[in-house]
């Protein structure tokens, strides 16, 4: 299956966005922790969106805004993780939030010519890295060409109604599991929120 960055013998699912760092966070980290766990991550883009709208749930800049201290503390925490994990490279996107209701249906085609895990890391750099307005096509073209990968067959498999009905079906099935936001994690059914559950990840792989 496309979108497995290492090949090993227990899994576990990886549910993204590209749109939200905490998933460029925890993609970032988990080439060693899948290493470390002889661990295989299959990637399931879907769309925070759909999550958030099918949830009632709300971006933590708006849940936390009347109660500052907690909101805070996230962003301490958020820095902290950067820190231990020398993600250097991170920057908070000027743009967001980002539209990435196409740029996630291009990483979802990609698997169709297999190419997704290309397709996410240069979406996650690009966003997260370079700070780049990916919820533009002509940006998303830009990012793709620059990287080696075919843009126009990417923004065609976009276009594909069985490549958004695929990620229409990913966003649908992750809320029937009980995710919420991202990054959720999937072992078999067990289901961990937020990039500091790896611990319990790997707890549960063992």
């Amino acid at each position: 299956m496309d979108g497995k960055f290492l090949t090993m013998s227990k899994t576990f699912e990886f549910i993204f966005d590209v749109g939200g760092p905490n998933s460029y966070l925890a993609h970032r980290v988990l080439p060693e922790f899948c290493a470390a766990h002889g661990a295989t991550a299959v990637y399931v883009p879907v769309l925070l969106g759909g999550l958030f709208k099918a949830t009632s749930n709300v971006a933590p800049m708006i849940r936390y805004a009347e109660t500052p201290a907690k909101r805070n503390y996230e962003l301490l925490e958020f820095h902290r993780f950067i820190a231990k994990h020398g993600l250097s490279k991170f920057t908070m996107n000027p743009h967001f939030p980002v539209n990435t209701l196409l740029l996630m249906r291009t990483i979802t085609g990609a698997a169709r010519i297999g190419k997704r895990a290309e397709a996410i890391d240069i979406a996650m750099a690009a966003t997260w890295e370079d700070g780049l307005n990916m919820g533009e096509a002509e940006t998303i073209k830009a990012a793709y060409n620059a990287a080696g990968l075919d843009s126009v067959v990417l923004l065609d498999l976009a276009n594909d109604p069985s490549v958004k009905a695929e990620l229409v079906a990913n966003t649908e099935s992750a809320v029937t599991r009980g995710a919420f936001g991202v990054p959720t994690f999937f072992v078999g059914e067990e289901i961990f929120w937020g990039k500091e559950r790896l611990a319990q990840v790997a707890e549960c792989l063992a």
